[in-house]
């Protein structure tokens, strides 16, 4: 997600949301009906019909507490929900992911949801998904989907090169997958395309399987930077792989994850990281009789652990009808339902009983190679962090850019990070 100042998109929506609120006259029809806004950040047709198909069927099973669908978009989400929480118009529904909901959880603009939680709800997501929507003493979110990063990989290259091919218990090492790319390359075909247009986050996900954490919470509730030798591996890995092994392609730097499939799909990439959800988009473009496989990311000292921010849903502090969005969001999320949500985003569910269903397990299309993947999944390292959004535009995107294309050392990007982000950290915890 782009954070930064409010676009022309965001303001139009938060417009639309406006006059849907003063349609709504105050949350109510003139009959006493509830009405609740619920703003989706579906794209995929999949799940855009799978959320609005129940939001049809609560609306007709509860004719009392109605529910009107709004479209949203990642792509402003950020910048759309500040300007209608200060225009005091914000949908009382919320689709957000957990890493951006500091900000608005510390502002005062989400509802504290623990005394509104059924426990069929809090039992049912393990502990580990509460700890991303958790800020200070309060619950902000409650986490439904999340997104593990995988390896989607040519099948027949990578069985013809005679590589050892990696599973969820025994996942190459980085070392050992430096060398697997440098043996996939050939003359017009990389081992590897990284697609790091938004490098951040897969950065410091993926860093937790070798140790890295980056934020570090003191004993006084602030956090520091800190790049130590466990943040280094998988930024040093890549940063070899493209500017010394030649084995990542550099033009991909630049591109966002759909971008590589058309190299990928005419065999330019062995393999690309992605996020499990691309399997859909691999599914509907690939060319006929284009065979793939879904492989997990390398692991290091830390096991096959990466990070995650879940999409979530809130509350908006504001909302007149706390309880009954609660409710709405209870429904949404019984796990049956959290399945058939799971599979129109192509994603996994939070929920242990949700996870566990048989339609996720499957061989096809790699689901169950990421379901393997779903007890390795932790807390993305900044899900708390105040002022994650100013650090990751204007200090670490910029920075991790210039790594990974060689323009920098590793020196020099520590010393961005490190003493660029602390500054704009700072300003946030005084």
């Amino acid at each position: 997600m782009r954070r930064g100042l409010p676009t022309l998109a965001a303001v139009t929506t938060a417009l639309a949301l406006l006059l849907a609120g003063c349609s709504a006259e105050g949350g109510a029809d003139e009959d006493g009906t509830i009405r609740l806004s619920f703003q989706s950040l579906a794209w995929q047709k999949e799940s855009v019909d799978a959320n609005k198909q129940l939001v049809r069927e609560w609306n007709a099973a509860h004719p009392d507490i109605q529910v009107d669908y709004v479209q949203g978009s990642w792509d402003n989400v950020h910048d759309q929900l500040l300007t209608s929480f200060e225009g005091g118009e914000a949908p009382d529904i919320i689709h957000d992911a957990s890493d951006d909901l500091a900000d608005f959880a510390y502002g005062g603009y989400l509802a504290d949801l623990r005394p509104l939680l059924p426990d069929r709800l809090t039992g049912g997501i393990p502990e580990w998904s509460w700890a991303t929507t958790t800020f200070g003493e309060g619950v902000y979110g409650v986490p439904f989907l999340q997104e593990p990063k995988v390896l989607i990989a040519n099948t027949k290259i990578l069985e013809s090169s005679g590589v050892r091919i990696p599973s969820p218990g025994k996942p190459w090492s980085w070392p050992e997958f430096r060398q697997v790319t440098e043996r996939l390359t050939k003359e017009g075909r990389y081992g590897v395309a990284w697609p790091l247009k938004e490098p951040v986050s897969v950065t410091l996900n993926l860093a937790l399987s070798t140790g890295g954490q980056l934020f570090h919470r003191g004993a006084d509730g602030k956090v520091t930077i800190r790049f130590d030798e466990g943040d280094r591996v998988m930024p040093s890995t890549v940063r070899d792989q493209v500017n010394s092994d030649r084995s990542a392609a550099r033009s991909a730097l630049g591109m966002g994850g759909s971008d590589t499939l058309p190299g990928f799909f005419g065999g330019k990439y062995a393999m690309v990281p992605l996020g499990f959800s691309y399997r859909q988009q691999v599914v509907e473009q690939a060319p006929e009789g284009f065979e793939w496989t879904v492989l997990p990311t390398p692991a290091g000292s830390g096991g096959p652990a990466q990070g995650v921010s879940p999409q979530t849903l809130s509350v908006a502090e504001e909302s007149p009808h706390k309880k009954e969005a609660v409710r709405f969001i209870d429904f949404l999320l019984r796990p049956a339902n959290m399945v058939r949500l799971a599979r129109g985003d192509w994603m996994l569910p939070t929920g242990t009983e949700a996870l566990a269903d048989p339609a996720l397990r499957t061989e096809e299309n790699g689901w169950a190679a990421g379901t393997a993947l779903a007890r390795a999944l932790r807390p993305a390292p900044a899900q708390s962090v105040r002022g994650y959004p100013e650090w990751k535009d204007k200090v670490a995107t910029p920075a991790l850019q210039e790594y990974y294309s060689g323009a920098i050392d590793t020196e020099e990007l520590r010393k961005r990070l490190v003493d660029d982000g602390n500054r704009v950290l700072a300003r946030y915890q005084r």
